[in-house]
């Protein structure tokens, strides 16, 4: 499956220019770019996500899976679908980039509570930013992280950037195995 899911980020996601001239949400220019939502948000994608983070995962003992708001999310949905599937739910939670401004003006939802153990999941990580931001307010709602799953790494500082704050990122693809696949199939 992480074979098929690196086809489907080079059909769908990835786009790839001898020029840096894609501007990253840190405000610096790549010469590639990554928008996973073609693949996170594909009925074939779901399925693979779903069933590698599930594999993941499955022995962590965790109760719930998720992350900052948008990017996390399809992951966080696939994951807790496929753990349903297979006898072992998970429920998925979302961390909002802003508190919820009515209500119980939250920042996370789904049905977690203090002391729940969870996994953060992020689709691209790049300087690690979303991805502390969204362990600050997990870590804030009193949940537990056991684990950190980046579906994509960029290789490009996030990955020591969260580690800087206590946790290590398990990435399931790389950016440099997704240029080895692009760069065969040229």
């Amino acid at each position: 499956m992480k074979n098929r899911l690196i086809e489907l980020v080079i059909e769908k996601a990835f786009t790839y220019s001898e020029e840096p001239v894609f501007k990253l949400v840190s405000g610096n220019m790549s010469n590639y770019y990554f928008n996973c939502k073609a693949v996170t948000l594909n009925p074939e994608g779901i399925h693979v996500i779903g069933n590698i983070l599930y594999d993941m995962v499955k022995d962590m003992d965790i109760d719930a899976i998720g992350g900052l708001t948008l990017g996390a999310d399809p992951l966080a949905f696939a994951t807790a679908y496929t753990s349903y599937l297979r006898q072992n739910p998970i429920e998925a939670f979302v961390v909002r980039k802003k508190p919820k401004p009515h209500g119980t003006m939250q920042w996370l939802e789904g049905n977690v509570q203090e002391g729940d153990r969870v996994v953060i999941v992020d689709d691209v990580i790049t300087t690690g930013k979303s991805t502390i931001e969204a362990i600050i307010r997990v870590k804030d709602a009193g949940l537990k992280i056991v684990g950190i799953i980046a579906l994509i790494d960029r290789q490009e500082g996030g990955r020591e950037a969260v580690k800087g704050v206590g946790f290590n990122v398990i990435s399931v693809i790389t950016r440099d195995e997704i240029m080895e696949v692009y760069n065969r199939s040229r």
